[in-house]
């Protein structure tokens, strides 16, 4: 939506990559087997991929303090490297705040299948 960003988040797609070399998440494999699992989505060089980073602190500094505060960053991986990684890309999506450190109980799709 923002002329100064829409031929940035095509260059995974426009850019080749000439010498072989690993220097963008493009050139793994993990994002070609992405490619081959959903071609509807890898047909349209405009669909983002985005990836999740985060890492709990206590924000009173202190571990007797039983609390901590969660920050869950976005980073769009259609830009380039020199881009992507830049702290103006990160969008920080939500913070989650608790009692309890939520490493791996952080689930976004509220997928719960029903046993018979």
């Amino acid at each position: 939506m923002s002329s100064k960003t829409v031929d940035s988040m095509a260059w995974h797609a426009s850019k080749d990559n000439q010498d072989g070399l690993m220097r963008h998440l493009r050139d793994y494999e993990a994002w070609k087997t992405l490619d081959q699992l959903h071609p509807e989505l890898a047909n349209d060089y405009r669909n983002v991929r985005l990836g999740l980073a985060t890492d709990g602190f206590n924000p009173f500094g202190t571990m007797s303090t039983n609390y901590c505060i969660w920050p869950v960053v976005l980073i769009p991986y259609n830009r380039p490297p020199w881009e992507c990684m830049k702290q103006t890309s990160f969008m920080l999506s939500m913070i989650i705040l608790g009692k309890q450190m939520a490493g791996n109980e952080i689930d976004v799709t509220y997928n719960h299948s029903s046993k018979s």
